[in-house]
């Protein structure tokens, strides 16, 4: 499915309608909270890269570490996704928009808070 801009739109005013959107609206210091990515449920759909306007999200091949550190099944459905998944290179860029975590289809992505509290996930969190 392409990703046309207005569908990258439609995606980041759903995001941040989302009540259950965590974090800190983006008015929190840069780096100060963290988002983590979560390898066995990432399927590298792109919605985190989409709706960050942070530019903390990348996707790209799994690293070999990563790889060797899932179980079977996983393994499985990271080759079934061309071994693609979302990594946050610029984590330090961070805002704590909250708009990755619930844009997110398959709940991948967590935000952990500054005092390094209960993370934040749209499973709940």
């Amino acid at each position: 499915m392409p990703r046309t801009a207005d569908k990258i739109l439609q995606k980041k005013r759903r995001a941040a309608a989302d009540p259950d959107r965590p974090g800190d609206r983006c008015h929190a210091a840069a780096g100060s909270w963290t988002p983590a990515v979560d390898r066995t449920r990432c399927e590298a759909e792109r919605d985190c890269v989409d709706v960050c306007p942070n530019d903390v999200f990348e996707v790209r091949r799994i690293e070999p570490d990563d790889f060797a550190a899932l179980g079977v099944g996983t393994k499985l459905k990271v080759l079934a996704h061309r071994r693609l998944t979302a990594y946050t290179p610029n984590a330090g860029a961070c805002r704590a928009c909250g708009l990755w975590v619930v844009a997110c289809p398959k709940d991948a992505i967590t935000l952990v808070p500054p005092d390094g509290g209960a993370a934040f996930s749209s499973a709940g969190g």
